[in-house]
């Protein structure tokens, strides 16, 4: 008897293999897409498969097959199809939101295919990469080119949202300068990035655009820009030193509070003296800087100015050239000092880019390193956090906008 069952099971198994498992997992997913994709069709007609109500506002009529590609290869599904009545008395075909017309891929393959080609591989190329997970899916040029012209679309209505809703409190920019194809030279182009903090310490990407050079021009155009999209004036903006991008904040936002990064302070500091001095400076300035209170920043900053103007005044003549605005984050509440004393926030945005595209001795076009760096950022693959001391923004955005009033 035992025997017997044994044998029954053995014979009603499935075949195993290498990739058994990867089968499994796709019978899964096309069961979840399916049942999914009922739910939906029940919820638009108001009653399920042959069921009689009076709310029934349409009815379903058979199938259709398609073929969708998953991060887990090619899956055949039964859509099914249905007409319901619409506004005027009439019927109309029933589609799925979930799973839109002509969608023959999942989100992740899109994004998939969207990386590889735009840091300079073609579509054979792309087909070759992404083999097994297309598994014999079409891929040709054309389909290709409606991604990117999509993510282009995308992008350029991204660029132009209203940011008013967002109530911007900070800004941080920067310019990063990533290698690109122009004709057969490879050069550095600048790409110019601002980022803003809410005022619910949501940090968030508000600009990035392509520049000549980090001028006062260019930089114009960014703060002009970004006013033309109702953002406002921020009560307080980050930004590394560049005298181009210091002086479109003086004509563009005269209100505006500056930050210099502290960080790139100390890299302009340490050059000024031997190497034999460097560690030493860096512990007195980390001393000034990160002090606990703003009575023992200015008292460290007091004794960091006599001790360097003795040992090395290049040192100082660079400190005093930052001046107060190396010190402005003292204005604001303590615990959000370590986000608003330095760029790093950007630095993390560009270190990730550098990290996807790290393998790319240069990205093919201007084009593709915005498209690239924002098809990251739509992804889900580029992530900010909140500004640290968040949960004090609220009420001192309060006060500083009574503060500026008065002035």
């Amino acid at each position: 008897m035992d025997g017997d069952s044994r044998k029954s099971v053995r014979e009603g198994s499935r075949q195993f293999g290498a990739d058994t498992l990867e089968v499994v997992i796709r019978e899964r997913v096309r069961e979840i897409i399916t049942t999914v994709i009922e739910e939906e069709l029940e919820a638009a007609l108001g009653a399920r498969a042959s069921q009689r109500t009076a709310s029934r506002c349409g009815y379903r009529h058979g199938v259709r097959e398609r073929t969708l590609v998953t991060s887990l290869g090619p899956t055949t599904l039964a859509v099914p199809r249905a007409r319901i009545h619409d506004e005027l008395g009439g019927m109309q075909e029933w589609h799925s939101q979930m799973l839109p017309r002509y969608q023959r891929r999942s989100g992740r393959v899109d994004e998939a295919i969207l990386g590889l080609y735009l840091t300079g591989a073609n579509s054979r190329r792309i087909k070759g990469a992404l083999a097994p997970l297309l598994r014999g899916a079409p891929l040709g040029k054309d389909a290709v080119s409606r991604l990117v012209n999509r993510l282009a679309d995308e992008f350029t209505q991204w660029q132009h949202r209203d940011l008013a809703p967002f109530k911007i409190v900070y800004t941080w920019h920067d310019g990063w300068y990533p290698k690109v194809r122009l004709g057969r030279q490879r050069v550095r182009v600048p790409v110019l990035v601002t980022l803003g903090a809410t005022e619910s310490g949501e940090r968030m990407l508000l600009d990035m655009r392509l520049g000549g050079q980090e001028s006062a021009a260019a930089w114009g155009e960014v703060i002009s820009d970004l006013s033309a999209r109702h953002m406002g004036v921020p009560h307080l903006a980050i930004i590394d030193g560049n005298p181009g991008l210091r002086a479109a904040l003086q004509q563009g936002w005269p209100a505006v509070g500056v930050q210099r990064c502290t960080v790139h302070k100390l890299a302009n500091l340490v050059a000024k003296v031997p190497a034999v001095m460097r560690d030493e400076l860096a512990d007195d300035y980390h001393r000034m800087i990160y002090a606990d209170t703003a009575s023992a920043v200015h008292s460290a900053r007091q004794a960091f100015v006599r001790k360097w103007r003795l040992r090395c005044s290049g040192v100082v003549v660079s400190l005093q050239e930052a001046g107060d605005e190396l010190f402005s984050f003292l204005r604001f509440p303590t615990a959000q000092w370590k986000s608003l004393r330095t760029t790093n926030a950007l630095e993390r945005i560009n270190q990730e880019f550098r990290r996807r595209t790290k393998t790319q001795a240069m990205l093919p076009s201007e084009n593709a390193v915005l498209l690239l760096l924002y098809g990251l950022l739509r992804s889900g693959l580029i992530k900010t956090r909140k500004i640290d001391g968040w949960q004090h923004m609220p009420r001192w955005r309060a006060t500083l906008t009574e503060d500026r009033t008065a002035a």
